[in-house]
């Protein structure tokens, strides 16, 4: 791909302008002073009112640079003085937003008064300190391809007050070597937001250094995910007056005091505690049964949430008795829509790996590999309100990784598992070979049973016998009844909490069965009884007609109820210094 200059935009804006055309500069549209009226010409203030006006056609677009309409005016009124080398001495702010710019040349070095340079959402890689006028006081290069600044070696613009770096894929240890005093002696603002910054006490100790800095951005880093953030910067920069757009209190600063010399027990390493509630809106799946249906089988449901998680630094803060998840590596094929799955394929399933997920969050710079885990909560028999209280810790140090899963979102998934229970075959039941009788009136059509007891004692023993019925259970058959994606992004900008109400929308397809249940209540109340009389028929029909629509009532609402799930995703925070030394004292005995 070939480079787009800089300098190369600069002179297309400026020729844009159009300084020498109608209604600028000199040509026989402009009167003259001394002679008369003439056709066709026109006074200075009508074309400066030409350039100005909102619906004139000759007004431009100048957000470019706030000097670009005064240029335009000094054309008209002073068009002798726009010599090429003026017209770039004029300018002091140029604003070049999402051109293509990928190099910053030269060329540049012509704005030779330019104080303020925004090449926002670019293409440039590199940043060549000679390239940039000395007079520059602020720089803005957010959203551009930076992935290194070692080219800030040397001549680098002495009174520069503000430096955006932010979006850029800086945050190695080179990069902090080049964040110093020593680069930047008179810098009051940097933004570094949404980097990849991990080494949080590295990055403060050279941040540290410079001695005018007062407003800093550090949102969006991966090392902001951690408990001490923003606890220990503040302590570390006591100069500091703004933090991520939020200024800071003294109240503030008294809650954290101390803790940048306890720097020796700061880990950068993040919690984050999933917490799933309350489900409710799950139509009641025995209300398809009838009074016709067999015993058996016996049918029972139960349901259960499922959501992925990074793994590989996952821990249970309660212990393993008491756990209520089973994390577990599963694949998406045993819990897919299409298909029902029974449990034992699922077993099979969990005792792999899901390596197809394993490389998503993998870094070259990271030794640790991010695996992602599905985890689950405990199965419920059903209820108007099912109540999971389930929560979580999963401890990560790879925050790059995190910050990633975080900005991508995860999806929570509601599964049904049904199983089907049997009666346990004859031989199975322990008990005297009279009990095998049963299964000689099954076998053949008239025949009797060669044992016949009719003392009340032999049947006293067939009734415990059949109340004491062993039950064998099928595989059980999962089905996923609806996945809802959640996102994250709010937990890397700001940290804090997600609590959500998760809203699935109604279940439809699992309510077939009572649709076909009530399809056929409505059949049986329009068939007349047979020897009614007609005032009988007559009552059946208004009786009918009230059930057909509560019937229909019925059907509306168990379309129309939504199915919802409570979910909260909580980031742990530092409050004070003191809950710090209160949470880190069992780690120090340790």
């Amino acid at each position: 791909m070939s480079s787009n200059k800089l300098s190369a935009v600069l002179e297309k804006q400026i020729r844009r302008l159009c300084l020498n055309d109608f209604p600028c500069g000199y040509g026989n549209w402009r009167k003259s002073r001394d002679s008369t009226e003439e056709a066709g010409t026109e006074e200075t203030d009508a074309l400066l009112d030409l350039l100005t006006c909102p619906h004139s056609p000759w007004r431009l677009d100048e957000a470019w640079s706030p000097q670009a309409s005064a240029l335009r005016q000094l054309a008209v009124l002073q068009h002798e003085r726009l010599q090429a080398d003026f017209i770039y001495n004029y300018f002091t702010t140029l604003r070049i937003v999402d051109n293509g710019v990928s190099v910053i040349d030269d060329g540049l070095l012509k704005f030779s008064k330019l104080e303020e340079l925004v090449l926002s959402s670019n293409n440039i890689s590199e940043i060549p300190a000679e390239n940039l006028p000395s007079t520059l006081k602020i720089l803005e290069l957010r959203a551009n391809r930076l992935s290194a600044l070692n080219s800030l070696t040397h001549r680098l613009p002495p009174h520069l007050e503000y430096l955006g770096l932010g979006s850029n894929c800086l945050g190695s240890d080179d990069d902090i070597c080049y964040l110093t005093e020593r680069h930047w002696p008179q810098l009051v603002c940097m933004d570094l937001s949404h980097c990849e910054f991990k080494d949080q006490q590295a990055l403060l100790r050279a941040v540290s250094t410079l001695p005018c800095l007062r407003t800093l951005v550090l949102e969006g880093n991966p090392f902001t995910l951690v408990p001490s953030y923003p606890g220990f910067t503040l302590d570390s920069l006591p100069l500091l007056s703004c933090l991520d757009a939020s200024w800071i209190s003294p109240e503030e600063r008294l809650c954290f005091r101390g803790l940048a010399k306890k720097s020796d027990l700061i880990v950068d390493r993040a919690s984050a505690t999933v917490s799933v509630g309350r489900m409710r809106g799950i139509p009641d799946p025995l209300m398809s049964e009838d009074g016709n249906t067999p015993d058996f089988p016996v049918i029972a449901y139960s349901y259960f949430i499922t959501y992925d998680f990074l793994s590989h630094q996952t821990v249970n803060l309660n212990n393993d008795s008491d756990s209520k998840f089973d994390a577990a590596h599963i694949t998406e094929d045993c819990f897919s829509s299409s298909g029902l799955q029974s449990n034992k394929s699922c077993e099979k399933e969990s005792s792999k790996p899901d390596t197809q997920a394993l490389t998503v969050f993998s870094e070259e710079t990271c030794h640790d590999i991010a695996h992602v885990t599905r985890h689950s909560t405990t199965k419920l028999t059903w209820s108007d309100c099912i109540d999971f209280s389930n929560t979580k810790t999963h401890v990560m140090s790879d925050l790059g990784g995190l910050k990633r899963f975080f900005n991508q979102g995860l999806y929570l998934t509601i599964v049904e598992e049904k199983v089907l229970s049997w009666p346990a075959a004859s031989e199975d039941v322990l008990g005297p070979k009279p009990c095998q009788t049963v299964k000689e009136k099954k076998g053949g059509k008239g025949k009797e049973s060669p044992i016949k007891s009719g003392s009340t004692k032999d049947k006293s023993k067939d009734k415990k016998k059949k109340s004491v019925l062993e039950l064998v259970q099928d595989a059980s058959i999962q089905r996923t009844l609806g996945s809802v994606h959640v996102p994250l992004q709010s937990l890397v900008q700001r940290g804090g909490k997600v609590d959500v109400l998760c809203d699935f929308g109604a279940l439809h397809a699992e309510t077939e069965d009572l649709g076909k249940k009530l399809k056929e209540d409505k059949k049986k109340e329009k068939e007349p009884k047979r020897g009614a009389d007609s005032g009988s028929k007559q009552k059946n029909k208004a009786a009918s007609k009230g059930k057909v629509k509560e019937t229909k009532d019925c059907e509306m609402e168990v379309h129309l109820e939504p199915v919802t799930v409570e979910l909260k995703v909580e980031l742990e925070k530092w409050q004070s210094a003191s809950e710090a030394h209160h949470l880190l004292l069992p780690h120090q005995h340790s």
